[in-house]
């Protein structure tokens, strides 16, 4: 199932890190049970039980919500939640170590490090812009951050998400048209460390760079476009965002 911001279980577990860096843990904790208790499906329940990990005291308890997020994203096979797996099997690496069994501990640490640097998207990826473009064009890294003045960026940005390259068209710099091309990568590329195991586990959104160029190889002229008003939200976020892009 493709990730979005306007599902249910996503929402409230947005909202339970908002009320945690809000400093209201216990708060964020109840709306991660919440969350947890409307889950229909695998992937909804591997996601709520990791937030409601996150906020257990007691090592035995993380331990149980860890292995069940674990369970569910294993029955998940897709390339956002598997890239979630080394985050998993680290985390229940650690509660491992913190209840003295360094035998689990190394085994899960071992399965965390075998999935590799590397992501095994399949694709098909998508590239958002208002740039007017062709097929056969390529796109390169060094032009300028569409949500930093003045950063020159060392690599080019693709999703395998096509909705989630509709929305950066839409945050895009210029006046020019909406536009998603399909892309293929000419070289090695890597998750984008901006967004990879920060607020979710993983790459969830399937968001990659590299510095090599991507050939465009067509153009997607329907996707799930957001409405004006959710659009300057977003907006509004990133002229309020105080972290530094990873460049």
């Amino acid at each position: 199932m493709e990730f979005s911001p306007a599902n249910n279980i996503v929402q409230r577990c947005l909202q339970g890190m908002a009320l945690e860096s809000k400093g209201e843990p216990e708060a964020a904790g109840a709306l991660f049970l919440q969350a947890w208790e409307a889950a229909t499906n695998d992937f909804e329940k591997f996601l709520a039980a990791h937030y409601v990990a996150r906020h257990q005291e007691n090592v035995s308890d993380k331990l149980k919500w860890a292995e069940t997020s674990l369970q569910f994203a294993l029955e998940v096979h897709d390339p956002a939640v598997r890239s979630a797996l080394p985050s998993l099997y680290r985390t229940i690496a650690q509660c491992f170590a913190n209840v003295n069994d360094p035998v689990n501990a190394q085994k899960n640490e071992e399965l965390a490090r075998s999935f590799g640097e590397n992501p095994n998207d399949p694709g098909p990826f998508y590239h958002g812009t208002k740039a007017d473009l062709q097929v056969g064009d390529l796109l390169t890294a060094g032009r300028h951050s569409n949500y930093e003045r003045d950063l020159q960026m060392n690599h080019i940005y693709f999703t395998a998400l096509v909705n989630g390259a509709g929305l950066a068209a839409a945050l895009a710099k210029g006046d020019g048209q909406e536009r998603v091309y399909i892309v293929e990568p000419t070289g090695l590329f890597e998750n984008d460390p901006n967004v990879t195991d920060k607020k979710f586990p993983g790459n969830l959104t399937r968001s990659y760079r590299s510095e090599a160029p991507l050939k465009i190889i067509g153009e997607v002229t329907d996707w799930a476009k957001q409405a004006s008003e959710d659009i300057q939200k977003w907006k509004d976020k990133l002229a309020n965002n105080k972290g530094a892009i990873i460049n």
